[in-house]
């Protein structure tokens, strides 16, 4: 897959910055993650999905490539702040490291998304939402390579999670968008 020019990151401002409130879809699903489990917000932008979950008593692990918006974050007890470029093609800054949630709005790189929901530890959950194709009659993103596939979410965990709840929709808030959304959960060990 080529790299665009410009990534979905910077391209679409809208949901990431700090002070703007945390996606509905993650409001609705956040109760999957287990009380008190690690929650990794994945391109955390300005924090809005980290913060909300340190407000739930969840240690988080923030990753983006600019970490500027979290900046008032840094030192604050249970917070670990990523800084990395999901897209050069290096090594899966997390390792094998296991969450009881992942968060992930408005991002969409194909090469890691393996990597994203095997981060989702047993028992824990997935939330996601991002852009999907159609999207590009509403402007930005409109480049296919940040575009979701029909199915593409449930194809993505397929095997792996079980999905609670899958939308493939358009939206009016915060803009009209088309988006994918998907909530799914790890079993649990043993």
């Amino acid at each position: 897959m080529q790299r665009a020019d410009k990534p979905m990151r910077d391209i679409v401002k809208t949901g990431h910055g700090p002070g703007l409130p945390p996606s509905p879809w993650l409001l609705r699903f956040a109760g999957l993650v287990p009380a008190g489990g690690a929650v990794l917000d994945m391109a955390a932008g300005g924090g809005r999905h980290a913060r909300f979950f340190l407000d739930r008593g969840h240690p988080v692990v923030a990753v983006d490539r600019d970490v500027s918006g979290l900046a008032d974050l840094a030192g604050r007890p249970g917070v670990e702040i990523v800084q990395a470029d999901l897209e050069t093609g290096g090594p899966w800054p997390l390792g094998a490291r296991g969450f009881a949630g992942v968060a992930v709005a408005n991002y969409l790189w194909r090469p890691i998304l393996p990597a994203i929901v095997a981060a989702v530890a047993p028992g824990g959950a997935l939330i996601y939402e991002t852009f999907a194709l159609g999207n590009e009659r509403f402007g930005r993103p409109s480049n296919p390579d940040f575009l979701l596939r029909p199915g593409e979410l449930l194809d993505a965990v397929r095997g792996r999670l079980r999905v609670v709840a899958y939308e493939d929709v358009e939206i009016g808030e915060p803009r009209p968008a088309l988006v994918q959304r998907i909530a799914a959960l790890a079993p649990a060990a043993g």
